[in-house]
């Protein structure tokens, strides 16, 4: 039986919330918890990826409206069981996928999650462990010719930029596939004769929203934290991109929501692997939104500073 989970709980909104609400709880939670600002913390890779799965959810509205109708209400009488629903099957009955979620989309998701929207409980595959009872059975009694099976692969997005080896398992066996650098999302990898039953298996990337960065086909959007001083007087602040951290140059009067481009970092337009000695591909631009900050807990001098400046405000509006 699956543990029940309430999504809404999760991202810590109303039942009623907007998308720009859903959008906007995820980020928040995503970089509070994201592994890479916890790594003395073994549960928050746990977080994050339930985090990510409740956004999955409330951010499409299709899945929402399902969660809404079959699961936001709780676990119904006798709970999950079998394909997620009393005496087996799907919410909608038969033994297609709902929601426009197929059994593919379950990949590194909960029991919960697999049982409301397709693919069963358990099994060990990134499917939810099944496609029915017999997905390539046939009306007759005929060997089933092997099909070809789509499946979605969440990559992360520092993972795609650099490509390399990542491990998947399929129908409980585990597979070694090679991403890519520079991989677009949507791109497909096929792995011949990897499907269950013997077809190939289709594996279509999908990039995991990241809490500091947003893509938007080659440009890379980045937030630069500034603070006030060199905001007023110019000056130079480090920025991390996907490659690495960067300068970035901060004319003088510089206020908080100005966009600076760092020409060159953003997304490669080809996609190929850079082994030693190949050319490096050309790359889309970044985009750093300025984000002015103050010290949280100002010196002595400092406070003696911004009082001075205060004063000197004051003056001048006299």
């Amino acid at each position: 039986m699956a543990a029940y989970k309430d999504y809404y709980q999760v991202l810590g909104i109303a039942r009623d919330a907007s998308e720009k609400d859903v959008r906007r709880a995820f980020r928040s939670l995503a970089a509070k918890h994201h592994p890479d600002r916890n790594r003395d913390d073994p549960g928050a890779e746990e977080r994050f990826k339930e985090i990510n799965e409740a956004y999955t959810v409330l951010s499409d509205p299709e899945k929402r409206k399902v969660f809404d109708q079959f699961g936001a209400g709780g676990p119904p009488p006798g709970g999950f069981a079998g394909g997620g629903f009393p005496g087996g099957g799907y919410p909608h009955g038969g033994t297609t996928f709902y929601g426009n979620v197929r059994p593919e989309d379950a990949a590194g998701f909960s029991d919960f999650f697999r049982s409301l929207f397709g693919g069963g409980v358990g099994g060990g595959s990134p499917f939810g462990g099944g496609f029915g009872e017999d997905p390539f059975a046939g009306p007759t009694r005929t060997a089933p010719r092997p099909r070809t099976v789509e499946a979605n692969l969440n990559v992360e997005l520092e993972r795609a930029f650099h490509g390399g080896p990542m491990s998947v398992r399929v129908d409980g066996k585990a597979l070694e596939v090679t991403i890519p650098a520079g991989v677009r999302d949507g791109a497909k990898l096929r792995l011949r004769g990897q499907a269950p039953g013997g077809g190939d298996l289709l594996l279509v990337i999908r990039h995991t929203p990241h809490p500091r960065w947003r893509l938007d086909g080659t440009t890379l959007h980045v937030v630069a934290d500034v603070p006030d001083h060199v905001a007023v007087l110019g000056g130079s602040v480090r920025v991390r991109t996907l490659d690495g951290d960067v300068d970035l140059t901060v004319p003088p009067g510089t206020a908080s929501g100005r966009k600076l481009r760092l020409r060159g970092r953003g997304w490669p337009l080809t996609t190929g692997a850079r082994g030693e000695g190949a050319a490096e591909p050309a790359r889309g631009d970044a985009v750093a939104e300025v984000r002015v900050v103050v010290p949280r807990a100002p010196s002595e001098a400092q406070r003696e500073a911004y009082q001075r400046l205060r004063e000197l405000d004051a003056a001048d509006g006299d």
